[in-house]
Order: C-alpha cells, then sequence, then structure tokens
C-alpha cells in the first residue's frame, strides 16, 4: 500500500509541474518598443537681432549718388568750379543787404550756372550729351562771368559807401580773378578741341575721295 501511494503522489507531482511549464510556456512575453528615433535638429540660425549693427556713420546708397566724387573734387576744374559758386553765393547775399541791391541778379545767375555745370561734369553729362558744346559753353560762361563781375565791382565801390557794397565789390574782384583763370584754362581745353574736331573731316574726305575712285574704276 505504501509503494502505491508513493507512486500516485509522484504521478501527481509530476503532473502539476507538467501544467505549470505549459502554463510558462503559453503566456507572451511583452515586446520591448522599439527605441524612438530623434528628430534631427537643424542648425540654429541667428536672428536679425543677433546680426552686428551697420555702423551709424555709414552713407545711404542714395546719398552718396548725390554727392560728387573725391576725383573729380580734388581736380582742377572742380576746385574752380566749387570756388565760383562760394564766391557768386557770397557776393550775392552781400547785395542783397547793401543799398547796391539792383546787382544782385548778375551773382545769382553765375551761382545757378557754376552750380549746374559743377554737377554736370561730376556726373559726367558732358560725356553722355555730346552733341552740346560743353568747353565752348563753359568758355563764354567765364568770359561774360569776368566782365560783369568786374564792371558790377567796380560801380559797388565807387558809388556806394556802405559796407556791404565795399565787401561785395572785393569778394567780386577775387571772383573776376578765379574767372578769368577758369576761362584761361578752358580756352586751351577748347583749343584742343577744336584741332580735334578739324581732323576728323579730313579723313572723312579722304574716304569719300577713295570710294569715289573705287566706284569710277
Amino acid at each position: 500500500m505504501l509503494k502505491l501511494f508513493s507512486r500516485f503522489r509522484s504521478v501527481t507531482i509530476s503532473a502539476s509541474l507538467l501544467q505549470k511549464k505549459k502554463k510558462k510556456g503559453g503566456e507572451k512575453v511583452p515586446a520591448k518598443p522599439p527605441p524612438r528615433a530623434q528628430p534631427s535638429r537643424a542648425p540654429a540660425q541667428p536672428s536679425p537681432a543677433m546680426e552686428e549693427p551697420e555702423p551709424a556713420g555709414a552713407a545711404q546708397p542714395g546719398l552718396r549718388s548725390l554727392l560728387p566724387p573725391r576725383e573729380f573734387l580734388g581736380s582742377r576744374k572742380g576746385q574752380l568750379l566749387l570756388a565760383e559758386s562760394v564766391l557768386s553765393f557770397i557776393i550775392f547775399i552781400c547785395y542783397i543787404a547793401s543799398l547796391a541791391a539792383s546787382f544782385m541778379m548778375a551773382p545769382l545767375l553765375e551761382f545757378l550756372l557754376a552750380l549746374f555745370l559743377f554737377y554736370a561734369y561730376a556726373s559726367k553729362l558732358n560725356e553722355k550729351f555730346k552733341g552740346l558744346y560743353w568747353p565752348l559753353t563753359d568758355f563764354l560762361r567765364c568770359v561774360t562771368a569776368a566782365i560783369i563781375y568786374f564792371a558790377i565791382s567796380i560801380a559797388a565801390v565807387s558809388k556806394y559807401n556802405d559796407g556791404a557794397s565795399k565787401a561785395a565789390g572785393v569778394f567780386g574782384f577775387v571772383a573776376t580773378i578765379v574767372f578769368a583763370i577758369d576761362f584761361y584754362i578752358t580756352f586751351n581745353d577748347l583749343v584742343s578741341f577744336l584741332k580735334q574736331g578739324s581732323s576728323d573731316p579730313p579723313e572723312g574726305h579722304k574716304s569719300e575721295d577713295e570710294n569715289s575712285d573705287s566706284d569710277s574704276d
């Protein structure tokens, strides 16, 4: 009896162990979730506030286009035109404050003409509009300005006794000298310009003569 009881007990223990193994084998082990891909970070762009500010003293392109180039200001013609403009403006102010106010139109016109030619030469309008004889126009302007300033300066100094008229006359004599230097330099440019103009037509006549000879042959 004891042997049978021990065999039955061993059978039941083995059966219970088999059931436990089956239960363990049937259970599904939860799979680990795959690692999430981290989003790629784009390189941080500098914000407008982080950019270097422009220097406060830098001139804007619009203002630079209005200013004359330094090369022209350093040239002889640019300095003469600038001196003529400044002197004409000073003489105009002196005549307004003087008793000889009837002479103020002459310096005003000369100031406007000198200022126009100053910006015309600075912006190279003489190279763009070649139909106008710029040296001849500038020469006539300087000759007439020198004569007019010399005449009204003598009249202002001799006929009027106020200080503004005397000052206008003195500045008028200085302007006469400046305009005389300018028309002397412009005369040399005019002569070279006329020589170039006179040397071009003979070449044109030669080419026309050659064409006529070739046609006759």
